[in-house]
């Protein structure tokens, strides 16, 4: 504070008055702000690197204390001076002082905060440590004691456990209840063939009954059941049926039962099923129907060489020499060939196996069954070796293939007849070029042993025969 004195000498007492008044009143201010009592103790050390302090400003380096012991706020200096509340203590290493205006205590970031720069004490403050209440101190402890207990923990376990799921005998007392029947696969054909002969039945209703026996007749103990229940009776009425989704569906269901099942292939020869499907393909029926005859009749006659000599005693092959020259039977050619081939190469390996030097007597009764079966002489006085080359006309090499192996294996009978037709040798001759060419570029690809490949070996095979 400062005082302007006058230098006139007539106002000297004047003066002098006023700087008495002025001392006294500042000294019983001093004396009233000292005097106060503070909330808190500070203890400040004067900096041994400051030199002297001065009384206004020093260096804190302890915090502050509560009188009562307690834990204190810590405020956070910056680099601005900021008013300390009572009870609030500060970092060691901040300014503070005492404002003799206000009375009020201020802090600030000590000289060597200020020097390393606010980004060091921001980094210390992410470095402190989150205290915890007393509460979840005792949650902890309690948790802990709980984890070091195995037989506490076992129990809340199993409490928890039992909480979520009930007990078996409540379940087996509550499906009691409701009478639930789980049905069986001989129970669920023997409810469909029921349905089936109903009166009451629609044909669409007796769709979807054939389309359920279909899937289960693929076991064989399934199919056998079936039967000895006589649904195979109801299939073979299914196909003299005047719908057409009911002979289709009849005749899906039977070659599905038949397809390797010895016990059910003897009972539909017995049956009369042979004849039904010759019926079926000799006459004008759909498409689709005749696909399926066809798949039942390959089911009926595959390893069955008693139901194959009954198929060539009742122009079996005539039949499917008409379906083969008819217009618009692609689709069934493929299948006629394939049919023919399968015939063709089970009596080859029979054959083959007869010279085991001890057979038994189910072998040497298959030997006698297929011996009964000419069917390469009926194949070539049926002219089915100039009928299979035309499927070499087509660009489909799955068809290709199928009737280069039909050839391969009619070849005994028919090579004479292979050597006389010119057509046949321009198309060999042809397909030799193609498909050397592709095996070339399956061999440019990295590939030596592809399709091609093989087909080019059935060529020179099929060459060599005719050769």
């Amino acid at each position: 504070m400062m005082v302007v004195i006058s230098s006139s000498t007539g106002g000297a007492s004047f003066s002098c008055l006023t700087m008495v008044f002025l001392l006294l009143l500042h000294c019983c201010q001093l004396a009233t702000i000292l005097g106060q009592k503070s909330d808190s103790a500070l203890t400040v050390v004067e900096s041994t690197e400051g030199g002297g302090g001065g009384g206004e400003e020093e260096e804190a380096t302890v915090a502050d204390e509560d009188e009562n012991g307690g834990d204190l706020e810590v405020v956070q200096p910056t680099e601005q001076w900021q008013t300390l509340k009572p009870g609030q203590a500060v970092p060691a290493g901040s300014h503070v002082r005492l404002n003799l205006q206000t009375g009020q205590r201020e802090v600030r970031l000590g000289e060597e905060q200020l020097k390393y720069g606010t980004h060091r004490h921001s980094q210390e403050e992410e470095e402190v440590q989150p205290s915890f209440s007393a509460d979840e101190l005792k949650r902890a402890l309690k948790k802990m004691k709980e984890d070091l207990n195995p037989e506490s923990k076992d129990t809340d376990q199993q409490d928890s456990v039992s909480s979520r799921y009930r007990p078996l005998e409540e379940l087996k007392r509550d499906m009691a209840q409701l009478d639930l029947l789980v049905e069986t696969d001989v129970q669920i054909m023997r409810r469909l063939l029921t349905q089936f002969n109903s009166t009451n039945s629609t044909t669409e209703q007796r769709l979807s009954i054939l389309l359920e026996l279909e899937y289960l007749v693929h076991q064989v103990d399934n199919a056998q059941t079936l039967c000895s229940m006589g649904g195979l009776q109801m299939i073979l009425a299914g196909l003299n049926s005047s719908d057409s989704r009911l002979q289709e569906s009849s005749a899906f269901v039977l070659g599905s039962a038949l397809a390797s099942n010895p016990v059910v292939q003897v009972e539909a020869a017995e049956s009369g099923a042979l004849q039904r499907l010759l019926t079926i393909l000799a006459t004008a029926q759909p498409l689709s129907v005749k696909k399926k005859a066809l798949f039942a009749m390959a089911s009926l006659l595959r390893h069955f060489p008693y139901a194959q000599s009954h198929f060539l005693s009742h122009g079996g092959l005539q039949v499917l020499s008409e379906l083969f020259r008819a217009e618009g039977g692609g689709a069934l050619r493929l299948r006629i060939v394939t049919m023919l081939y399968d015939m063709i190469s089970e009596k080859e390996l029979i054959s083959q196996a007869d010279s085991d030097p001890s057979p038994d007597s189910a072998h040497e009764e298959r030997l006698r069954q297929y011996a009964k079966v000419s069917l390469q002489l009926e194949l070539l006085e049926g002219g089915w070796c100039g009928l299979v080359p035309e499927l070499l006309e087509t660009a489909e090499h799955d068809w290709r293939e199928k009737a280069l192996r039909a050839l391969l294996a009619m070849a005994p009978v028919c090579s004479e007849r292979y050597r006389s037709d010119g057509s046949l040798l321009l198309s060999l001759g042809s397909l030799r070029g193609q498909y050397q060419d592709l095996v070339h570029g399956e061999r440019v690809l990295g590939e030596e042993d592809g399709y091609y490949g093989e087909m080019l070996e059935l060529l020179d095979a099929l060459e060599l025969q005719i050769k």
